[in-house]
Formats: C-alpha cells, sequence, structure tokens
C-alpha cells in the first residue's frame, strides 16, 4: 500500500515462535492436523533456488508493510536471482537490499511511468530475462502499479508467478472484528469528498441490492477525517467501522466504534502512518436511523436539493424523481417550521 502523501517506514520488531502466545504444538493447526507446509530447519537449510528456466518469468513480490522480519526467504531469493527487481521508489527498496544483501539492478516503475515502460519490459521477458516487481510495501497491484505490466505479460504468454507475504488490508481485516467474509476490497477512495460521496453511494446502493460484505478501503492521515464523515452520511453514523493504523508496527492500533465515533475522534485528533479503514457489512435490520428523510435531511444541509436527492437516490437505489419529490416536501416543511 502506498499514497503519495505518506512515506513508508520500516521497523525490526520480534517475530516467530518467540512471541507470546505462539502455539508451538502442531495439533493447534486447523482440524487438528500438522501443517501440510511444515518442514524442519534442516530441510530449509538446504532448500535451493529452483533451476533456471527456459524463457522469462515475471514474479510479484510482496514487501514488508511496516515490519522488516516479514519479508520471506522466497521473496528474498527472487530478488536476488532476478536480472532485474522492478519497484516504485528505489530508495524504499535500498533498505531492503542492504538488510538482505541483494545486489540485483533495481530501476523505477510507478504509476507516472508504467505505461511507457511495459512495451521494453515485454520485450525483455521475451528475451528470457527474469523480473521482480514489489511496490514500497504489501502487494503488489493491490492499490500499487504493476496492473499494466502483468496484463501485457499475460497476452504475450509470459510466465507469471507471485511470492505472497503482507498485505494491509487483510491484516487489518483479520484484527478488526468485523466479520472477515465475504469481504470487499475497494482500493483508496477519491481525495474530493464529492467524488468520495458518489462512489460510497454506488456501494450503498449496491448493498440495498443485496451485497453484503466487510467493506475496506485504504486512506491518507490528512483525509481520514473528512472520509469518515462522508462515510457516515452515506452508510450511517451508527455503522460498525474500525481504523487500523501502522500495522506490524510498534505503535500498531486497530480503534473500533462507529462510523460517527470515529469520525468525531479522528477530527479532534490527527491521525498518523497508513491507514486502513473497515465498515462493517449493512444490516438493513439495524438501519432505523438510516431513513430516506435522515439521509435527504442530512445531504440537504451541504448541498443543492437536486444534488442532495440524486445522491440519497444513488444511495437507495430508488428513482431520482421520487426522491427529489421528496426532498421537496421536507424543504417546504423546514421553510414552514421556521416561520
Amino acid at each position: 500500500m502506498s499514497d503519495s502523501s505518506s512515506a513508508s517506514s520500516y521497523e525490526r520488531l520480534p517475530v516467530g515462535p518467540q512471541a507470546e502466545g505462539y502455539p508451538d504444538d502442531a495439533s493447534s493447526h486447523s482440524e487438528g492436523m500438522p501443517p501440510r507446509h511444515a518442514r524442519s530447519d534442516e530441510e530449509a537449510d538446504a532448500a535451493e533456488p529452483l533451476p533456471p528456466r527456459e524463457g522469462g518469468l515475471l514474479t510479484l513480490v510482496a514487501t514488508p508493510i511496516g515490519n522488516l522480519g516479514d519479508l520471506s526467504p522466497r521473496a528474498v531469493q527472487a530478488m536476488r536471482s532476478a536480472d532485474l527487481v522492478l519497484c516504485e521508489d528505489t530508495r524504499v527498496t535500498a533498505r531492503l537490499f542492504i538488510e538482505h544483501n541483494i545486489s540485483t539492478h533495481a530501476e523505477p516503475l510507478h504509476e507516472h511511468n508504467e505505461r511507457q515502460r511495459v512495451p521494453g519490459l515485454i520485450d525483455r521477458l521475451l528475451g528470457g530475462q527474469q523480473i521482480a516487481l514489489v511496490s514500497d510495501a504489501g502487494m503488489p497491484l493491490l492499490s500499487d502499479p504493476g496492473y499494466r505490466l502483468v496484463r501485457a505479460a499475460i497476452e504475450a504468454d509470459i510466465a507469471i508467478t507471485a511470492v505472497p507475504g503482507p498485505n494491509a488490508a487483510l491484516t487489518g481485516l483479520v484484527l478488526s472484528g468485523l466479520p472477515p467474509h465475504p469481504f470487499l476490497f475497494v482500493g483508496f477512495a477519491p481525495p474530493r469528498s464529492a467524488a468520495r460521496k458518489e462512489s460510497f453511494a454506488t456501494l450503498h446502493a449496491a448493498e440495498r441490492a443485496g451485497l453484503k460484505a466487510t467493506l475496506i478501503w485504504h486512506e491518507a492521515p490528512h483525509r481520514l477525517a473528512e472520509m469518515l464523515n462522508d462515510l457516515g452520511e452515506i452508510f450511517g453514523a451508527d455503522r460498525p467501522a474500525v481504523v487500523a493504523r501502522e500495522l506490524t508496527k510498534r505503535f500498531e492500533e486497530a480503534k473500533r466504534g462507529t462510523l460517527g465515533t470515529l469520525a468525531a475522534f479522528y477530527a479532534e485528533t490527527a491521525a498518523r502512518g497508513e491507514i486502513t479503514v473497515l465498515v462493517g457489512p449493512f444490516d438493513e435490520t439495524e438501519q432505523d436511523a438510516d431513513t430516506l428523510d435522515r439521509q435527504l435531511a442530512t445531504a440537504l444541509a451541504s448541498q443543492s436539493v437536486k444534488d442532495a436527492a440524486a445522491l440519497v437516490a444513488k444511495a437507495n437505489g430508488l428513482p431520482k424523481k421520487t426522491v427529489y419529490a421528496r426532498a421537496l416536501e421536507l424543504m417546504a416543511r423546514q421553510q414552514k417550521d421556521s416561520d
């Protein structure tokens, strides 16, 4: 996960079985069976990299979202054995290279140059080179560059594999206490409030049509309070939500509450670090406050009748004319009360 407004950083924290409460009994695995992927230390030490293959190979490599200890041995080997490592920012990836003695040549691939670079990279892959793609933090493509390259590699029939690992959305999900599945990862919300509300309204309309999933976004710290306020306006202030930040780092936090309480808290408290926002599934039986009139009243406080009606109509999957007529009735009632 990355955003132009927040720089990635890593920390070295304890990892592995020495952590308190870590199960050292194989029977604690699901269904009481030992993990299928378990192997002895001797086997791990004896593991060798895969033999050279004919043709090119594109490897998508997950990198730590904060804790350097989360970089897997497979990820290190993939970067060491590659002819080229593509990364968002070579300065960020350099820290991983130094830590793990990786000397592979690295070049930038980001949203501003990916389209131009893809043809040349495909030529190199077709020529037999092995290329590893990493992001500043987390899994490539998920709110990060790489999708154009992957699509082009698939069309060129180039072999693609992935080294899984840290992911902020999934880490936040399992820490949230919200239903873990189904879930819908949305990425970053639009930066401007009007577009953000429009995107939220589209999702809420889908919920009213039957979608029931925990919703997940990334957000930049300086936009968090406004985003939570917009979420509350569209989804309802009483909707359960979680703000997870600094995941895997020393000051990791998952703040739980309703959209209303979280919006109020972060309106007064500056957020820091990289942030994941999660909203619990829609439950129509618990949406007493989320009536059409309440939504209209909230929207009318900051928007014209036409815009408020359009937004609420989309959020509820209702005809614009019906909602517009109701908005005019509410405006007339407010005018009468004020007189």
